[in-house]
């Protein structure tokens, strides 16, 4: 039995993921043409769940290269991309304890494949299919 560092059994035990496609009927979120597409896991912890939907997990299927922006140029997928697209996408309340600007807000650890994400870079990690990106609220009301 496998165990993430939410301390969950690993997908195929327990509560399912939540499967969110950004991909239907041959399109991107942004509607172009889809190409090629990531896998990636994402979990959140700490209480986030609540913000998304009240799920602890989300399969996502996400365009492997991030659209142009006013001011970035097409690029590999990354964790900048990921925030964008949950906070727009997955998101149900309260986007400002979730994010600030296009990072995490303070007191959010963010793991990626668990390893925090400061050892990967934060923003600028490329994510690779079969990721696992978890996010965990380090600051509770007591």
């Amino acid at each position: 039995m496998s165990i993430n560092g939410l301390g969950y059994q690993r997908p195929g035990a327990g509560i399912e993921a939540q499967d969110i496609s950004s991909v239907r009927s041959g399109e991107d979120v942004a509607g172009e043409s889809a190409g090629k597409t990531l896998s990636v896991k994402v979990e959140f912890g700490g209480g986030l769940d609540l913000l998304f939907s009240k799920q602890p997990r989300h399969n996502l299927r996400i365009p492997a290269t991030a659209p142009s922006t006013a001011t970035m140029a097409e690029r590999p997928t990354d964790m900048r991309f990921l925030i964008e697209f949950l906070a727009k996408n997955v998101l149900q309340e309260r986007e400002e304890l979730f994010r600030e600007g296009e990072t995490v807000r303070p007191g959010i650890l963010v793991l990626i494949n668990d390893t925090d994400w400061e050892l990967e870079h934060e923003l600028e990690y490329v994510l690779e299919d079969g990721d696992e990106c978890v996010f965990i609220s380090t600051l509770h009301g007591g």
